[in-house]
């Protein structure tokens, strides 16, 4: 009876109920259908699973690229590659749709603007800053502005639609922090700035960390390991929050005045437990590879999140959730910081993964299974025993709670696992006019195009012979699916007996993951089983 409700509401309703009562109920009906859709859209869609080749122009094949590469996407996506700039950090899109890049080691932001199914039009758009980094457009009254930050200074230039390059510079914060600081005589481990700005016009910057975990810096003048908020002018400046060592990723929920940030926390921490291990105050590489967590938290007005003193532990019952403090051994074993008083981290991320860029989805184009919730570009890490990180992570956004939800993968290969060969490390994300999602990569040099290419047709692979039992579906689009994987969890591995492949689709099938017997089918209906003797664990669809 459920199931003849839940499939044929009204048919069902009709032959039970009153005309009185139709109405109502149907009423009922349409907001629980709803609900029901607006709390499947607070679920997570489809993670990265298909193994897919990366689409590389023939003018920009230098390495990594003169050998074919793979990238793991969501089904019905395609990633190419759009640009190279080498070392290109963040990212904006203009009004009109051109694309703001920076590029810190040689002082410039870029702009890249297409040029129809040619490569696009690379030009300097503003030249001769000190490590520019962060790139923000935003709108006052009747004029746009463009901020960027050097690590020394915040500017902004007036921007009319079109304008490629910057007019009108206005240094709206100077002094800030950077190697060039007499007291840090040279020595800044983190002087690039990011920055935000909410819709009350204000600014937000981050100045980091100047090192590992150090007491100077939360005595220094500004804070450091803080973020200042000011008038977008620049005036007003004052500490809006402090205890987060390394806040690259600044942005605001949209439609809220929600500040959130993505955190790099500290290496080589000591094993803060003075337990029967033995190994309280020494730096266990064990340990070290999984805390503490790197940070995605909600920044408050006059929130503290604990750096140096207090890192978040990641192994209790909640795990990444709101997690509790453990003393820092180096800064607090005695307890003189109570971490208790410490605003608790919303959700973690792996130790070492590196959050760089993070980008709300919500209010742009990017498709609607994946437009509640966050991206963060997970540049990788370089001391851990087992590299991670290396992808573009994704969280789905909880609209009730407004927090995160659990982490899955947008985007992975860039670290391939078996030989922990790294070729890219994706920094930031951001969504065009078009709906693709660009990412920017610093080791490769290059800018990528997540695109959305829904398709109609499917292949179908059958568990039995004569096209029965049970059947999975891959998109036609190119891709590479392993039962090592679990990319072939519903019909299992090595037991696919017929493949129903639709035009102008060719798709080989292997016994092995790597290779083994292996044969090509093109359009049309196939038995395969006899011929591989029912054990496939390799399917790519070319």
């Amino acid at each position: 009876m459920l199931v003849q409700f839940a499939l044929h509401p009204r048919k069902w309703l009709k032959r039970r109920v009153s005309a009185q009562l139709f109405s109502l109920l149907t009423l009922l009906t349409t907001v629980m259908y709803f609900k029901g859709l607006t709390n499947a859209a607070e679920a997570s869609p489809p993670a990265a699973s298909v193994e897919t080749k990366l689409q590389v122009p023939s003018t920009m094949t230098s390495t990594p690229f003169n050998t074919s590469r793979y990238l793991k996407v969501p089904p019905n996506f395609v990633i190419s590659v759009y640009a190279r700039i080498p070392k290109a950090r963040f990212m904006a899109v203009a009004p009109n749709g051109d694309l703001l890049v920076s590029q810190p080691s040689t002082g410039k932001v870029l702009i890249v603007q297409p040029n129809g199914s040619n490569d696009p039009i690379i030009s300097d758009f503003v030249t001769g800053l000190r490590k520019p980094h962060d790139i923000v457009f935003h709108k006052i009254d009747n004029t746009t502005y463009v901020y960027i930050s050097e690590t020394h200074q915040i500017n902004r230039f007036i921007y009319k639609s079109g304008d490629i390059t910057a007019n009108n510079r206005q240094v709206v914060i100077a002094g800030l922090p950077d190697s060039s600081t007499p007291e840090l005589k040279g020595s800044y481990g983190h002087e690039l700035k990011n920055i935000a700005l909410d819709a009350n016009h204000k600014l937000y910057v981050s100045i980091a960390s100047t090192c590992n975990a150090c007491l100077e810096d939360t005595v220094s003048n500004p804070r450091r390991g803080a973020i200042y908020q000011y008038n977008a002018d620049g005036t007003n400046p004052r500490l809006f929050a402090q205890g987060l060592r390394n806040a690259e990723g600044l942005a605001f929920l949209p439609d809220t005045n929600d500040l959130w940030v993505v955190v790099n926390n500290r290496d080589r921490i000591a094993y803060p437990f003075n337990d029967s291990s033995g190994n309280y105050g020494k730096v266990i590489q064990s340990y070290v590879d999984d805390h503490p967590p790197e940070e995605f938290t909600k920044v408050r007005d006059g929130g503290n999140y604990g750096w140096p003193f207090c890192n978040p532990n990641p192994d209790k019952p909640n795990g990444f959730n709101d997690m509790p403090f453990d003393r820092d051994f180096q800064f607090n074993a005695d307890g003189r910081v109570n971490c208790n008083a410490m605003d608790r981290i919303t959700k973690g991320i792996q130790a070492h993964s590196a959050p760089l860029g993070l980008t709300f989805l919500q209010d742009t184009n990017f498709p609607s299974l994946y437009s509640t919730g966050a991206v963060v570009g997970l540049h990788g890490s370089w001391n851990r025993q087992k590299k991670t990180g290396y992808k573009i992570a994704y969280f789905p956004w909880d609209n009730t709670t407004n927090i995160p939800g659990d982490q899955i993968d947008l985007v992975s290969g860039w670290l391939i696992t078996a030989t922990q060969e790294v070729w890219g490390r994706p920094v930031d994300m951001v969504v065009d006019k078009q709906g693709n999602l660009l990412i920017s990569d610093d080791y490769s040099g290059t800018i990528y195009k997540l695109s959305y290419t829904p398709s109609v047709e499917q292949v179908q692979v059958y568990k039995h012979i004569n096209f029965a039992g049970v059947s999975q579906s891959f998109p036609a689009s190119p891709g590479i699916y392993k039962a090592s994987q679990g990319n072939l969890s519903i019909v299992g591995n090595d037991s696919i007996s017929s493949l129903r492949v639709p035009p102008d689709t060719v798709v080989r099938v292997c016994e092995h993951n790597n290779g083994g017997r292996c044969r090509e089918y093109g359009s049309g209906d196939h038995n395969v089983g006899n011929d591989l003797n029912d054990k496939i664990s390799f399917i790519e669809v070319k």
